[in-house]
């Protein structure tokens, strides 16, 4: 189970996802209340260089944001809308990508080998279509995203069968604001729903 918490803003909020054992975190540089600048991001992902996968969330940045982002900040993975990707000039990205498909929106063709799949509009805690969700598990490594927290997040894992998980808002105090304790907690379920799939 690959764990994603997205939405770094601060310090503690990257030190509780490194202490509770998150595989990647996020930084988003998209219209939020948890947007950061490429240099405040590349300072708070210092400390989780090697250790976990840093992730630029972006949505239709235009390309002088594009290049700051890659040369500023140097993620170890892009995550875009999947239609921004067919918009860039060849050889624009040098990382990996992690595409964004949106409930109701239509799929690319084919599917990329990993997507991001959530619901209609990012960062509103608004649950995605876990039954659409499951289907697209079926076909390739799926990252769920969209309402996820940590009462859910078990239910989530053993209906879609995802790959991975993203989580946001769903493990905030308020708006922007990281739970230490709800990212642990988080963290622990979603761990702990996979291995129950596997035994």
């Amino acid at each position: 189970m690959w764990i994603k918490v997205c939405g770094m803003t601060s310090t503690e909020a990257v030190e509780a996802a490194l202490a509770a054992g998150a595989d990647a975190i996020g930084f988003v540089f998209a219209p939020s209340v948890r947007r950061v600048t490429p240099e405040r991001a590349r300072e708070l992902a210092a400390p989780a260089r090697g250790r976990v996968a840093c992730v630029a969330v972006t949505q239709h940045p235009d390309l002088r944001l594009l290049e700051e982002i890659l040369a500023v900040f140097g993620p170890d993975l892009l995550q875009t809308d999947a239609t921004d990707v067919a918009q860039w000039p060849p050889g624009a990205v040098r990382c990996p990508l992690l595409p964004v498909v949106r409930a109701g929106a239509a799929l690319p063709r084919p599917l990329p080998e990993r997507l991001l799949f959530e619901g209609p509009v990012s960062g509103t805690g608004a649950t995605a279509d876990w039954d659409r969700a499951r289907e697209l598990a079926a076909q390739t490594r799926l990252v769920l995203a969209g309402g996820l927290r940590p009462a859910n997040v078990a239910a989530a894992v053993e209906r879609v069968r995802p790959y991975g998980v993203d989580v946001s808002s769903g493990v905030e105090s308020r708006a922007g604001l990281k739970s230490p304790a709800l990212i642990l907690e988080f963290v622990n379920a979603a761990r702990t729903a996979s291995l129950e799939l596997k035994s």
